[in-house]
C-alpha cells in the first residue's frame, strides 16, 4: 500500500524550474532511497515533501490525505519527521532537551513519552550516557544520532532522511546504516537521500535517480545497483 504518493511535483526557485514532473512511491514498510548527483533536486524534493516548499504544480498524498499546501508543522502531526542535511541539532541544549522537543506535537500522558525517550536511548545506547551533554559538543555521528531520534520521538509514520552520512568517519557511516535498517525492522518506513549510493542501494527495497530535476531510472535497489549507468555514475564502477 502506497503511504507516500508524489505525482507530477513541478517546483520552482523563481525562474529556475528545479523539480520537472517528479513521480515517486513510498510503500509502508519500505526503505526508498533517491539517488543522484548534486544540484538533481534531491533536497528540494524532500523539502517540498515536508512542506518546507511549494510545489507549482502537482500533488504529494501521503496516508490517504493530500498533503499539498498543508503547512510543515501540520505535515510533522500527519505523521511525516525529516531529518535534514547537516543535522541541525539545537546545539546549545542537552541531549536530553533535543530529545524531549522532538516530541512536542505529541499530546499524550507523562508515562509514554517516558516510554518514548527510554526507547530513544535503547535505539541510541550512546546517547544514553551523553543526556547531560550539550548537543554542539557531540562528534558529528553522535548529533546525527541525535537527530534521528528526535524526529522518531514524533512518532513518525514516514522518516525521511537527507545525507545521514554526510561528513562522518567510516565507522558512523556504518553505524547509521545499520541503525536505519533497524528502524525500518522495527516498523518504520523510510525515504532516504544519500550520496553513498553504493550502501543506500545496499539497504533500500527500491530506489529511484534524480537527474536535473527528472527522474530517470526507478525500480529494485538491487536491479539498479546492477544497472551499468547507475553503476557508472554513482557506484565508481
Amino acid at each position: 500500500m502506497a503511504l507516500l504518493e508524489v505525482s507530477n511535483l513541478n517546483v520552482y526557485y523563481g525562474n529556475i524550474h528545479a523539480l520537472k514532473g517528479i513521480d515517486l512511491i513510498v510503500n509502508e514498510g519500505e526503505i526508498v532511497s533517491l539517488i543522484g548527483a548534486n544540484g538533481a533536486g534531491k533536497t528540494t524534493t524532500l523539502q517540498t515533501i515536508s512542506g518546507l516548499l511549494r510545489s507549482k504544480a502537482g500533488s504529494i498524498t501521503f496516508n490517504g490525505k493530500d498533503i499539498t499546501k498543508e503547512r510543515a508543522h501540520n505535515i510533522v502531526r500527519l505523521g511525516i519527521a525529516q531529518v535534514p542535511e547537516g543535522r541541525r541539532v539545537f546545539a546549545n541544549l542537552t541531549v536530553s532537551d533535543n530529545v524531549r522537543l522532538g516530541a512536542y506535537t505529541i499530546k499524550d500522558s507523562h508515562e509514554n513519552l517516558k516510554r518514548d525517550r527510554k526507547n530513544f536511548y535503547d535505539v541510541f545506547p550512546r546517547m544514553r550516557e551523553r543526556k547531560k551533554q550539550i548537543a554542539g559538543t557531540l562528534s558529528g555521528g553522535e548529533q546525527q544520532m541525535l537527530a534521528m531520534g528526535r524526529a522518531l520521538m514524533s512518532r513518525p509514520k514516514l522518516l525521511i532522511l537527507d545525507e545521514p552520512s554526510m561528513g562522518l568517519s567510516p565507522l558512523f557511516v556504518k553505524e547509521i546504516f545499520n541503525t536505519i535498517k533497524k528502524l525500518n525492522e522495527q516498523g518504520t518506513t523510510i525515504l532516504l537521500v544519500e550520496q553513498n549510493a553504493k550502501m543506500a542501494l545496499a539497504i533500500s527495497d527500491r530506489a529511484y535517480v534524480l537527474e536535473t530535476g527528472r527522474i530517470s531510472l526507478g525500480g529494485e535497489a538491487k536491479k539498479l545497483a546492477e544497472n551499468p549507468r547507475v553503476k557508472q555514475a554513482y557506484l565508481g564502477a
